[in-house]
C-alpha cells in the first residue's frame, strides 16, 4: 500500500512537473517541420523525405520538409535553434553542423552543445574521393604522383567550407603533402555537377552522394575514407589500404530539437523516426545509397556527438581549416 501511495505520489509530480504541451503532443492540427540545410537532391535531403510518411501516419499530424541551406548549414541551424521547444521543429544535423563547424568557424550563429537536444543519429556513410574519368590518376598513388608533379594545378569541389567534402580534401593535402586548390559550393549537389562536368577535378563526398555516378562511369573513384570497405562496392580499395589509415572522413545524418524540449516529446520522437527507419523500404533505400542506419537512443547520440567533436576538432587542427 505504501509503495502504491508513493508512485501515485510519484506519477502525480511528474504530471505537475511536465508542461502540458508535452502531455498532449503530438497536437491534432499542428505540423512538424524537419528542417534540412542544404539544398535538394543531397542525401540530407532525401532521408528526410523517406521518413514523411511513415512519421505522418505515426504522429497523427502533417510532417514537411523544409530546405534553407548556407554556411554548411549553419543558416538552417540558428533557425531551428530559435524555434519553440515543443516539438514541432527538428533540425536535420550532419557531422559538419554539430561536430565541425565549432572548430572552423571563429564565430558561430548557433553552439551546438547547448542550443539543441540530441534526439537520433539515424544513418552513417563513409566518404569516397572521387574525380572526373579524364583526370590521368586511377588510385590514391598516382593521383598523390601527380599532384606533386603539378602542384596547385589539381582542385577539389567541396560542399561548403568546414563540410567534411572540405575537411577530406584539407586532410589528404596535410596528409600527403600535396597542393591542391579548394573550391566551394553551397551544397554537395551543385559541386559534384561542375566535378561531372570537369571544371573541377576531385571531390571527397559521402558516398551515398557519388556512388551512383561512379556506377555509371560518369566519375571515377580513387579511394574509400575508411577502414573499412562497403559491400556495395568492395571494388573500391579503402584509405587504409592504400596506406593512409589517417585519412577518414564520413558523415552522419541525425536529427536535433531546440534545447529545452521535453524529455517525453524526444523519447516519442526517438521511437517513431525508429520505427520510420525500421520500415523494410526505408532501410533498403538507405542502404542503397550506402548508409548504414544506426536508431541510437537520445542518450546514446549525446554521447557520439561529444566523441565525434572531440575527434573533429583534431582533424580541424590538422587541416588547418578555418573559417573567418
Amino acid at each position: 500500500m505504501i509503495r502504491t501511495a508513493a508512485l501515485g505520489t510519484l506519477l502525480a509530480l511528474t504530471a505537475l512537473t511536465t508542461p502540458a504541451s508535452a502531455q498532449n503532443f503530438p497536437e491534432a492540427g499542428r505540423q512538424l517541420s524537419m528542417l534540412t540545410p542544404f539544398p535538394p537532391g543531397s542525401t540530407s535531403d532525401i532521408l528526410p523525405r523517406l521518413l514523411v510518411p511513415h512519421l505522418s501516419k505515426s504522429l497523427g499530424i502533417n510532417v514537411i520538409v523544409e530546405n534553407r541551406p548556407g554556411a554548411n548549414g549553419s543558416l538552417g541551424a540558428a533557425r531551428v535553434a530559435g524555434q519553440p521547444a515543443d516539438g514541432y521543429s527538428l533540425l536535420m544535423a550532419t557531422t559538419g553542423v554539430l561536430a565541425i563547424n565549432p572548430w572552423v568557424y571563429d564565430k558561430l550563429s548557433y553552439d551546438p552543445a547547448k542550443d539543441f537536444t540530441p534526439v537520433i543519429n539515424a544513418a552513417i556513410t563513409p566518404n569516397l574521393l572521387v574525380a572526373h574519368p579524364d583526370l590521368p590518376a586511377n588510385n590514391l598513388k598516382e593521383l598523390i604522383a601527380l599532384a606533386r608533379k603539378e602542384p596547385g594545378k589539381l582542385t577539389f569541389a567541396s560542399a561548403g567550407n568546414g563540410s567534411t567534402s572540405h575537411l577530406c580534401g584539407e586532410s589528404l593535402k596535410a596528409t600527403a603533402n600535396v597542393d591542391l586548390v579548394h573550391v566551394p559550393y553551397q551544397g554537395p549537389a551543385p559541386a559534384i555537377q561542375d566535378v561531372l562536368a570537369g571544371r573541377v577535378s576531385l571531390m571527397c563526398d559521402n558516398f551515398s552522394n557519388v556512388i551512383n555516378h561512379v556506377k555509371s562511369g560518369s566519375l571515377k573513384a580513387i579511394v574509400l575514407t575508411s577502414n573499412e570497405k562497403t559491400p556495395l562496392a568492395p571494388e573500391i580499395p579503402t584509405s587504409a589500404e592504400e596506406g593512409y589509415p589517417e585519412l577518414l572522413a564520413g558523415n552522419w545524418y541525425s536529427f536535433v530539437a531546440p534545447a529545452g524540449t521535453p524529455a517525453p516529446v524526444v523519447e516519442r520522437l526517438n521511437k517513431d523516426i525508429a520505427a520510420a527507419l525500421a520500415k523494410p523500404e526505408v532501410t533498403e533505400r538507405l542502404n542503397s545509397l550506402g548508409l548504414k542506419v544506426v536508431a541510437d537512443s537520445p542518450e546514446a547520440f549525446k554521447k557520439f556527438i561529444a566523441e565525434e567533436s572531440a575527434r573533429m576538432k583534431v582533424l580541424v587542427e590538422k587541416s588547418g581549416a578555418k573559417i573567418n
